[in-house]
């Protein structure tokens, strides 16, 4: 592996079903010999865990799995250690997890840790978001608020990342 790859940070964005974690988990694969998956989300309902089941198994038993709603940067910092590579899915629901479970004001701190977290990475990082700005304005001022806590995280990311990768009906853009 060389030295850029043992450090790279690569955010992926797509809409939903766009093929983002799919081609994360397969470029993770191709690239790094061990791997650990950071996962936001939590079981919420039978979708969810259906959701989940699915994801799981897609990635096999290769992977080792850290389960993170809130705390990720801890996460990366204390139980991520080992790993060639941690691919966290999903940054969105990460942002909808601490807006829903710790309140808006709390975002600014939350994020910050992660910005801070990422820069100092000693291990490459994949993020998987979803790109959630191309569609309607949504009715609702908290949809409207979590669309903007997303578009604005999602910048953030692409600053700090190495390479953007935009999937589009299961084919990669690569952006930057």
């Amino acid at each position: 592996m060389s030295e850029k790859l043992k450090n790279e940070m690569i955010l992926v964005l797509g809409g939903a079903r766009s093929g983002k974690s799919s081609w994360a988990l397969k470029y993770a694969e191709d690239h790094y010999a061990s791997c650990l998956f950071l996962a936001t989300a939590e079981v919420t309902d039978e979708e969810m865990e259906e959701r989940i089941r699915l994801h799981k198994e897609a990635r096999g038993r290769r992977w080792d799995v850290v389960e993170e709603p809130v705390n990720i940067a801890e996460a990366l910092e204390q139980k991520c250690q080992g790993a060639d590579v941690v691919l966290v899915d999903c940054m969105t629901i990460w942002q909808s997890n601490v807006l829903m479970k710790m309140g808006a004001e709390k975002i600014p701190i939350y994020r910050a840790k992660l910005l801070d977290t990422l820069s100092k990475r000693k291990r490459a990082i994949i993020l998987v978001s979803n790109e959630v700005g191309t569609g309607i304005v949504p009715l609702h001022p908290l949809a409207r608020q979590f669309r903007d806590l997303a578009g604005t995280l999602n910048q953030e990311l692409a600053a700090l990342a190495d390479k953007v990768v935009m999937t589009v009906a299961g084919i990669p853009l690569f952006i930057k």
